[in-house]
């Protein structure tokens, strides 16, 4: 744990969804990583079973879980035959790092720091495990979208949702952000690093000039606390920056004048 003084900034009260990443491809052509290259990584109960050995070419040694879908990408999240019909409130998904920090430029914006993602999340609240305190299912409420049941082979989908879910499914924070606990992983403009300062006196920290991967923060609907139990606001991981996947997507920052 550490203090830290950060500079006014504004940040999107929801992640980017589908809707609004659709907005910038049509104004300005964008294709993303995983459309140039062609697959991105699909949870593997989310691809129909009727076509899942035509749609995937390999899995991920490590986490079995994760498959190489040709085709999948913001546009067919299950890869092709899949589409945003009725998701246009979801956020969006198979979008790099690369991708998002796009967008944010194209918007006006930018990534949150790593920093100033953590202090919008926790909504006003101090060293607390979640945007509403430390209890994750408060009164047996579900308050974010992650795994119940066991991980990876089945979910019961107590929350209500199996994958990713609308924006505002669940309840906003103390500042009126809405989904910063699963749903979706967050990317941030940092790299990853683990070399922190206990200094009281840290100005806009903003992580090292270089590294292999970009930190990203909130969890996602896969998290459960058997595997990865990252929901906690104060947890992190990291990707690199040309990645993408099904249960990652961002939200925008703006600096302004104090």
């Amino acid at each position: 744990m550490r203090p830290v003084v950060l500079s006014p900034f504004a940040i999107d009260v929801f992640p980017v969804t589908n809707e609004d990443f659709s907005a910038f491809v049509h104004a300005t052509d964008y294709r993303t990583e995983a459309e140039r290259f062609g697959w991105s990584f699909v949870f593997w109960s989310h691809i129909p079973q009727n076509r899942f050995q035509k749609l995937v070419e390999d899995t991920v040694a490590n986490a079995p879980w994760w498959c190489k879908v040709r085709g999948a990408c913001w546009k067919h999240p299950e890869g092709p035959g899949s589409n945003l019909d009725s998701r246009a409130k979801y956020p969006v998904v198979h979008v790099s790092w690369n991708d998002a920090a796009s967008y944010a430029q194209w918007a006006g914006k930018s990534l949150p720091t790593e920093a100033q993602w953590e202090f919008a999340a926790r909504g006003g609240l101090e060293q607390k495990l979640y945007p509403w305190g430390d209890e994750l299912a408060p009164d047996s409420k579900h308050l974010c979208n992650i795994w119940q049941g066991r991980f990876p082979t089945r979910d019961t989908a107590e929350d209500g949702y199996a994958g990713t879910c609308p924006v505002d499914a669940f309840p906003p924070n103390g500042y009126g952000l809405y989904s910063v606990t699963g749903n979706v992983w967050e990317w941030c403009a940092d790299w990853f690093h683990t070399k922190f300062s206990a200094s009281p006196a840290l100005y806009d920290p903003a992580g090292p000039a270089a590294g292999k991967g970009k930190v990203m923060k909130g969890g996602s609907f896969l998290c459960h606390a058997s595997y990865c139990n990252r929901y906690r606001v104060g947890a992190r991981t990291q990707n690199t920056p040309d990645s993408s996947t099904a249960n990652i997507g961002f939200r925008c920052v703006k600096a302004l004048s104090s």
